[in-house]
């Protein structure tokens, strides 16, 4: 499977904005999460959804102002109340064993390309 993210940009604090993840194939069997990565800094887990059954998972750094979602082959991440702390690439990454649950950033194999998004103060 391959990735393809897309839906970042310049926004206002307070804005939003929907990131897409779309995959070349099916996704029932994987898990797909989305990551932030600042320059310098460690990639950063947000949310992920399983493919089995489209439970999600993660939330800590964006205190529940995003939300995963999946329909068909394409996997969004809404994000709300942005800040300018939320300024980074953000990346989709697909888990080809669908382990969400683990909650690290080394089963994810696959990552689309990264897209920036940048929220000013």
């Amino acid at each position: 499977v391959q990735l393809q993210a897309s839906g970042g940009g310049l926004v206002q604090a307070g804005g939003s904005l929907r990131l897409s993840c779309v995959a070349s194939g099916r996704l029932d069997h994987y898990g797909i999460g989305w990551f932030r990565q600042v320059s310098g800094k460690e990639r950063e887990k947000i949310l992920c959804i399983s493919g089995a059954d489209g439970s999600t998972y993660w939330s800590d750094p964006t205190e529940d102002r995003f939300v995963i979602s999946r329909e068909e082959n394409t996997v969004y991440l809404q994000m709300n109340g942005l800040k300018s702390e939320d300024t980074a690439i953000y990346y989709c990454g697909a888990d080809l064993f669908d382990r969400c649950d683990l909650g690290t950033v080394g089963p994810y194999t696959i990552w689309g390309q990264g897209t920036l998004v940048t929220v000013s103060s």
